[in-house]
């Protein structure tokens, strides 16, 4: 299976190519500007002692502080935060916020663990990586395996060490400690906005279409319910331990009511089982890989019967995959802008905290649809004036912004 970090890595080569640059500027493009691994022990409730890798990635500041989320799971390693640094930063340059790429992971399973227990895992996390973080340096944001509780403790652990509150060194924080109206929903939400606007390109609405979602967390249950409410026919979910197809369409309310109280989408009466593998192949219109990475691969895509793709996860196509999908005439909308909503509102989120004034939902909606419209405009008017796909249509754009920035700014000394 190829690594999150070569495709990555592939990636930025194929942009480098296409805008020209230099080996030096590649390199430097490639490069993270900074790493930090730390241990990271926890006393269990047991009382037994326990050890873990922490890491934080900062891939590039050229155009601002770094920013990326903080994942929890047993698969992560160094390599793995590196490719997630890096896709952040072109995300945010696609999307034209002003901030670089980073990214953050501890290697721990959350589920073996207690509520007690995670929060002294990231408290102890974070006052590792203290010295690199905070509002004009880093900011974290949830991820996989952690959530809006965990990023209320990075904010308290990293207000308590300097004195004083500071809720903009995290975003994704609950409302009552300086979070945002509209972003727990932001990526999800983001994503059919990305959607509509690949298939305006062809004429085409929501409630014309079919669609398919592979991932019911938090960018796939919102992205669920965004395309049931724009009118599209949901008619097949998977989590982790499988999904639920009907053909006619799910009862999407019903589905999220049954996983707000604990069940699984594999459970959902009102459906057929489907595996994580089968949703891939479903001949539906619109397929959302929202899960994890590397999904689509040369084998799989090549029995992809959807005519778009819009990816939620991050990397769930791999470079193998794209040729594939391009080859078919199947139109990808690549993850550094059709998932970027998460990172807009953390933007919005960041600018509210440090402002101390907080913005209504609709004002946060209206602005994260004009943001997101306006990223898959330029990417898609560049495609089609050099004859790019979507996806490297938006990697030269985040890497030629990011490398004007280097430019700009020069090397020092």
């Amino acid at each position: 299976m190829t690594s999150p970090l070569t495709t990555a890595q592939a990636q930025l080569a194929s942009a480098v190519e296409i805008l020209g640059y230099s080996p030096g500027l590649h390199e430097m493009l490639a490069t993270p500007r900074r790493e930090m691994n730390v241990a990271v022990p926890l006393r269990r409730d047991s009382g037994e002692i326990v050890m873990f890798h922490g890491y934080r990635v900062q891939h590039n500041i050229s155009r601002g502080p770094g920013k990326g989320g903080l994942r929890y799971a047993a698969s992560v390693d160094i390599d793995e935060v590196r490719a997630l640094a890096m896709w952040m930063t072109w995300k945010c340059a696609v999307v034209d916020v002003p901030y670089g790429g980073a990214k953050g992971g501890v290697t721990i399973e959350p589920a073996h663990y207690s509520t007690a227990e995670l929060e002294r895992v990231t408290r102890r996390y974070t006052s590792e990586i203290m010295p690199i973080i905070g509002p004009e340096r880093d900011i974290m944001a949830s991820d996989i395996g952690t959530d809006e509780q965990t990023m209320a403790w990075v904010m308290d652990t990293y207000s308590v060490n300097l004195g004083y509150t500071i809720p903009g060194v995290t975003t994704g924080k609950p409302f009552a400690v300086g979070g945002s109206l509209g972003r727990a929903t932001a990526t999800g939400r983001g994503v059919v906005h990305a959607a509509e606007a690949a298939l305006a390109d062809d004429g085409v609405t929501l409630p014309e279409v079919t669609a398919a979602v592979q991932g019911f967390g938090k960018v796939g249950s919102h992205a669920v319910r965004w395309l049931h409410e724009g009118g599209a026919r949901v008619v097949a979910v998977t989590d982790v331990d499988g999904g639920t197809r009907a053909d006619g369409g799910l009862d999407v309310p019903a589905l999220l009511a049954h996983a707000a109280a604990g069940g699984r989408v594999a459970d959902f009466p009102g459906g057929t089982p489907v595996s994580n593998a089968e949703l891939l192949a479903l001949d539906v219109d619109l397929l959302v890989p929202a899960a994890v990475e590397g999904v689509l691969d040369e084998t799989t895509a090549a029995g992809v019967k959807a005519r778009w793709v819009v990816e939620g996860a991050n990397g769930p196509t791999t470079p193998e995959g794209d040729r594939v999908l391009a080859d078919r005439g199947i139109v990808v909308v690549p993850d550094i802008l059709a998932n970027a909503g998460g990172v807009v509102v953390s933007y919005f989120e960041w600018v509210q905290a440090n402002q101390a004034y907080w913005w209504t939902a609709e004002e946060i909606a209206d602005r994260l649809a004009l943001r997101m419209r306006t990223a898959y405009d330029a990417v898609a008017r560049t495609a089609r004036e050099q004859s790019l796909t979507l996806r490297d249509a938006a990697l030269t754009i985040g890497v030629q912004r990011v490398a004007e920035a280097h430019q700009i700014r020069g090397l020092y000394p």
